[in-house]
């Protein structure tokens, strides 16, 4: 056999390999957002071994009672779970300001009943969280989105006492896109529907979207890793933005995007070779870990220029069944017992549980040269 016909099976077994990998690069969309993952960092990872790293852990669940259109009586079931069992289960935890974790029940609006409304509001009055706005619509209007998201936030504030106003009185709420569509972002243009989105959050009391990462959805956009502002440009409009900065003032008519961590998992591979993307999701098959909260704070979603201060947003969908017996079970203990081991271990290791809202104010804080994150979290308004 010649040295040419032996070579044929290896050659055939990469084009294989290679063909292989671009059917799941084209499966997962990495072509809208691997590009940026692979961008060069703007700023180093930080460092756990010198001055105080301050590290805001925010839970944000796309928190959908509904899920697998269960009869009432189970939705309720799921929402009484959340409201009796997380005090008892997390209030002996205590993060770096003394805080016991907070979760940010992202309620669609598309979901809404008063009953179940109550049962949070009751857990978040007590401190345990904060309640925003989630919304899954089809085909919409721009007209008709402005109208359910007014209405939505009336209600909220006015019949269950939730959402918060910012510096000038007025009311306001963080928003998650559902199914990952946001600004219409989807190849097959399901799920949203308003081109213009970006300028009805605005103009409708939006103080920021946290709806990324959608990886590996077609939602995801090309920015990555990032807090930053976009302004109106129609359909995919967040896939474009000024990063936050520190002295830099944010563009006119434009809405601060907060995303999660996003990257590959070395540690953690598929058949010992391909890594798992991280996406900053908990699920019942994926709890968090030390391990994965290393990778969040090596990922670094900061402020450009406060390096010093990471923002780890994550997200779930925490009233799915199997999702509600991770979140309310000792793994998720655990997990808060090894922060505090951590911190005790090693005090440059600050890490403070926020809500979206405070997530939020911190970044206006950095953004306007603050460096103690104290005053933020006792309660001031920047927004």
């Amino acid at each position: 056999m010649s040295w040419w016909w032996a070579g044929v099976p290896a050659v055939s077994a990469g084009i294989g390999a290679v063909a292989t990998a671009a059917a799941v690069a084209r499966r997962r969309h990495m072509d809208r957002w691997l590009p940026g993952l692979l961008s060069p960092r703007t700023m180093p990872a930080p460092r756990l071994d010198g001055p105080p790293v301050h590290v805001f852990l925010a839970m944000c669940d796309h928190y959908e009672p509904q899920w697998g259109k269960p009869a009432k009586k189970i939705a309720i079931e799921r929402v009484e779970r959340w409201r009796n069992e997380y005090p008892r289960l997390f209030q002996r935890f205590a993060d770096s300001s003394g805080r016991p974790p907070q979760h940010t029940f992202f309620f669609p609006a598309d979901e809404y009943q008063p009953e179940y409304l109550d049962l949070l509001a009751d857990l978040c009055h007590e401190g345990y969280g904060d309640v925003d706005v989630h919304l899954h619509h089809d085909r919409d209007t721009a007209e008709n989105l402005r109208d359910t998201l007014e209405g939505y936030k009336e209600t909220l504030a006015n019949r269950h006492g939730l959402l918060r106003r910012d510096a000038t009185g007025r009311l306001v709420y963080g928003f998650i896109h559902g199914n990952w569509a946001m600004c219409n972002s989807r190849r097959d243009g399901c799920w949203c529907g308003v081109e213009r989105e970006l300028t009805v959050l605005r103009e409708t009391g939006c103080y920021a979207d946290f709806t990324m990462p959608a990886a590996p959805a077609d939602g995801q956009t090309k920015i990555v890793n990032s807090i930053y502002y976009s302004t109106e440009r129609g359909r995919r409009s967040n896939d474009h933005g000024q990063l936050a900065r520190v002295g830099q003032t944010p563009p006119d008519d434009s809405l601060l995007m907060v995303q999660g961590p996003l990257g590959f998992n070395w540690r953690d591979r598929k058949w010992g070779l391909v890594p798992r993307l991280e996406n900053a999701d908990i699920h019942k098959n994926f709890p968090p870990s030390w391990q994965r909260m290393q990778l969040w704070t090596d990922i670094g979603v900061r402020v450009q220029g406060r390096a010093d201060w990471v923002f780890v947003k994550l997200h779930t969908h925490g009233a799915k069944p199997g999702n509600i017996d991770l979140w309310l079970s000792e793994k998720m203990q655990a997990f808060h017992a090894s922060l505090e081991e951590q911190r005790s271990a090693n005090p440059a290791f600050q890490y403070h549980y926020v809500t979206a809202w405070e997530m939020a104010q911190l970044v206006h804080a950095a953004e306007a040269g603050v460096t103690d994150p104290a005053h933020i979290l006792a309660g001031a308004v920047l927004v």
